[in-house]
């Protein structure tokens, strides 16, 4: 991207070739917004994007540490927020992206009002928030050289050359918000055209990754719920050919798929899968289908029967015309369907999983990484797990199998608050601090996310301000519990003003109307108590 003074060039040229008519066009301004605007399209977006997670992709083969982390968005504000703080506390973006949850889209932005995870939400509204997730980084982009355009002045004002010249160099250099979002296409709200028609969508709006999952889009499920039902392979496999067909017609070469599989917990099916040779896909597939032998004469009417090993087999169906996978076969499955995923096109995985742990996951990607050495995971570090109850657990197990003493803990009682202080709570404790770079150098995950945390964090924070609001603390509620921590913590919005765009409006009004634009920003603004 050019600099500032590079624009401010390529201005002032085009000011001189259209005459009088531009004399009062300042190029500066017009520099200043290009710089404000660093993305114009949302494909300018996603090729951008899709070029950082290729080259971390190549860069965590390199080196397991350095994985990628996101968390789940439902908003603008949120995702701005995240990557502002981002930015003060780290001073820096890299590896650190932002995941769209379809959950949260269904739960939190549909006009039907909250629904469950069931792809029950108007497809459009997810290419919505891509969109919006995006003009809101690139309005922090702007909020934030917008001081320095400030600052810039200032050192001018004062002909402190050194400070001009240090400002300058920040603002050539400045780092966008704007980084890859995961988003979440579901099961693909529909058959392949469906899907390629939402890719395009999502994409255009500035997604460069898609997650899709094998699941009926129909009978689409959480996949922490239970009755989840999935496709044969050719089904899912079309579907990934369309979302890669939409981001080579529409220019994103790079564009990244996630093949997500929800078999270790899904047991069921809904169509027995078409069969064209032995031992191929659709054999492989019905092979884990719960059935019972049986001879012509057993039949009855409406039976579905299919030949297996020249046997004639009855596959169980439910009362809901549903078929059932045999018990103990969701790790062979999941194993099976990312092989083949990628095979068919896909960049990374996704496992759903019933809990977290580091060697589940281990022993799924060992198998799968025989076939495909470098494949990588992203993996959801859900709030639909009990961490604290399943990592106190996890060590209790290896206590007792190191021969340790555990007779001071209630394995079934483990989430007990009277347990907090304990060194088997340490040890737990350890260990999902660590979760993430174990299985990331243990299991090849690359990409680790929280699918829903500002809905749990917006929930807690609500709850602590009525508690205090309305009850005995009164405006101290909020005084004591929010904005004095917003002060303290130098909390950006604390200046909800500047935060909503009104210091860029200002500098909009100076550059149309100069000494006689009507700013808000003066001594009379309240804001100015937080300076």
């Amino acid at each position: 991207m050019s600099s500032l003074n590079q624009d401010i060039q390529s201005v002032t040229a085009l000011k001189e070739n259209n005459g009088s008519a531009w004399d009062a066009i300042n190029p500066e301004s017009a520099a200043r917004m290009r710089a404000q605007n660093k993305f114009k399209t949302g494909l300018d977006i996603a090729k951008y994007t899709a070029g950082i997670m290729r080259r971390d992709m190549a860069e965590f083969d390199k080196d397991k540490t350095k994985y990628t982390q996101s968390l789940g968005c439902w908003h603008g504000f949120v995702g701005q927020q995240k990557m502002i703080s981002i930015k003060k506390h780290f001073g820096s973006t890299e590896r650190k992206y932002l995941y769209l949850s379809g959950w949260m889209v269904a739960a939190l932005r549909s006009s039907f009002g909250p629904l469950p995870d069931q792809s029950m939400h108007e497809k459009t509204v997810v290419a919505d928030l891509v969109r919006e997730l995006y003009t809101f980084l690139r309005q922090a982009d702007a909020r934030e050289l917008g001081g320095l355009f400030r600052e810039l002045d200032k050192a001018r004002e004062a002909g402190d050359a050194a400070k001009e010249a240090e400002v300058q160099e920040k603002i050539d250099n400045h780092e966008t918000h704007v980084v890859p979002i995961v988003a979440d296409i579901d099961a693909g709200f529909g058959n392949a055209e469906a899907t390629y028609l939402m890719a395009k969508q999502m994409i255009e709006a500035g997604a460069c990754c898609l997650q899709i999952e094998n699941q009926v889009a129909d009978e689409k499920q959480c996949g922490h719920q239970d009755g989840k039902v999935t496709v044969p392979h050719a089904d899912f496999h079309a579907k990934l050919r369309a979302l890669r067909y939409a981001f080579l017609e529409l220019g994103v070469d790079d564009g990244v798929i996630v093949a997500r599989t929800d078999s270790e917990g899904a047991g069921l099916t809904k169509e027995i899968a078409v069969v064209r040779e032995p031992g191929d896909q659709g054999d492989v597939y019905n092979s884990y289908l719960d059935v019972e032998e049986v001879s012509p004469e057993d039949t009855n009417e409406g039976d579905v029967l299919i030949s297996r090993n020249g046997k004639l087999v009855r596959p169980k169906r439910l009362a809901s015309g549903l078929y059932q996978f045999r018990q103990g076969t969701g790790h062979e499955r999941c194993v099976f369907d990312c092989i083949e995923a990628l095979n068919a096109g896909a960049d990374l995985l996704w496992i759903e999983t019933a809990v977290p742990t580091v060697h589940e996951i281990k022993g799924m990607m060992d198998d799968v990484r025989k076939v495909h050495p470098d494949a990588k995971l992203v993996y959801n570090n859900s709030p639909s797990f009990n961490w604290t109850l399943n990592f106190r657990q996890q060590t209790y197990d290896a206590m007792v199998e190191a021969g340790e003493d555990v007779s001071a803990y209630d394995r079934a009682n483990l989430m007990s608050a009277e347990y907090d202080d304990t060194e088997l709570s340490a040890k737990a404790d350890a260990r999902v601090r660590t979760f993430q770079a174990d299985t990331a150098r243990e299991a090849n995950v690359f990409h680790h996310l929280i699918t829903l945390p500002t809905y749990h964090t917006t929930a807690l924070s609500v709850d602590n301000l009525a508690k205090e609001y309305f009850g005995e603390a009164g405006m101290l509620g909020y005084v004591e519990g929010v904005q004095r921590k917003e002060i303290r913590q130098s909390i950006a919005c604390v200046k909800h003003q500047n935060m909503s765009g009104s210091d860029i409006g200002d500098d909009h009004k100076e550059y149309y109307a100069g000494e006689a634009a009507l700013k808000a920003g003066g001594a009379k603004n309240t804001s100015n108590q937080f300076s």
